[in-house]
C-alpha cells in the first residue's frame, strides 16, 4: 500500500526571492512521498526578484490541505503584510497543517497572520527587530524550531531549513542522504555572510542600499501589527 503523500506548499508572489523557495524546494522534493505545491493567488506566473518567472501549480482556492506550509521572503513580502486574502489563506492552512514555516522575511507574513505570537523565530538580519511587532521572539540563528513552527534565516538559510525539516519528518539519515545527494558542503570564498563577518562598514553600506525598502516594510509591519490588536 502506497504511503500517504506529505503535502508541502510554498507560497508564490511577485518579487519573491526565488532562492528562499528553490533552496528548500530542492531538498523537500526528495522526501519520500513528497507532494510539493507552488501556491499562487492565481495560476498566472509570478516574476521573482531578478526576473525569473515561476508558474504556480495550484491556487489559494484550489490548494489541498497542506501538511507543511512555507512562506518565502523577498521585497514582495511588503504588500503581503496587509493582503487579507493571503493572510486568510495562511490562517486556514495553519489550522490543519503539521508544520507552519517560513524562510527569510516570510516569517513577517506569518507574524501578520497572527501565527508567531509568543514564538521564537528567525528572519533576515535586516528585519530581525520587526518580529517583535507581532509578539515573536527574534532569534539570530540559521533555523529556529519552536513546536510545529520552523523558521529559517535569510535566503541561503533555506537549504539548512529544508534539511532541518527533512530530519523532522523523515529522520536524520534521510536528511543526511539528501544533503549528500545535493552536495551541500558549503565553503564560501568570503566570511561576509553575516554582519559579524562582513564588518561594520560593509553592513552599513548594505543597510543604506536597502533603506527605502526597509522603511516601507517597517511601516507595513506596524500597520499589520495594529490590525491584529
Amino acid at each position: 500500500m502506497a504511503a500517504a503523500p506529505f503535502r508541502v506548499g510554498f507560497l508564490l508572489f511577485p518579487d519573491i526571492t526565488q532562492l528562499d523557495m528553490t533552496g528548500p524546494y530542492e531538498v523537500l522534493t526528495k522526501l519520500p512521498a513528497a507532494e510539493v505545491h507552488l501556491v499562487g493567488k492565481t495560476d498566472e506566473a509570478v516574476q521573482a526578484g531578478g526576473g525569473m518567472r515561476i508558474l504556480p501549480t495550484t491556487t489559494y482556492a484550489q490548494c489541498p490541505q497542506l501538511d507543511l506550509v512555507c512562506v518565502p521572503g523577498g521585497s514582495g513580502v511588503n504588500p503581503l503584510l496587509e493582503d487579507d486574502e493571503t493572510l486568510q489563506f495562511l490562517r486556514r492552512q495553519a489550522a490543519g497543517a503539521r508544520y507552519v514555516t517560513s524562510v527569510c522575511t516570510g516569517s513577517l507574513v506569518l507574524g501578520a497572520a497572527g501565527l508567531l505570537k509568543g514564538k521564537r523565530a528567525a528572519t533576515h538580519w535586516m528585519s530581525m527587530d520587526m518580529l517583535k511587532e507581532f509578539g515573536a521572539v527574534p532569534v539570530h540563528e540559521r533555523v529556529v524550531v519552536d513546536g510545529n513552527t520552523i523558521t529559517g534565516g535569510g535566503v541561503t538559510a533555506g537549504i539548512d531549513f529544508g534539511l532541518t525539516v527533512a530530519a523532522e519528518i523523515a529522520g536524520p539519515e534521510v536528511a543526511k542522504a539528501i544533503q549528500l545527494g545535493i552536495e551541500y558542503d558549503p565553503h564560501p570564498p568570503f566570511n561576509a555572510g553575516s554582519p559579524a563577518g562582513a564588518g561594520a562598514e560593509l553592513t552599513e553600506l548594505a543597510r543604506r542600499a536597502a533603506a527605502g525598502r526597509q522603511a516601507e516594510r517597517a511601516a507595513a509591519v506596524k500597520r499589520a501589527a495594529a490590525r491584529l490588536g
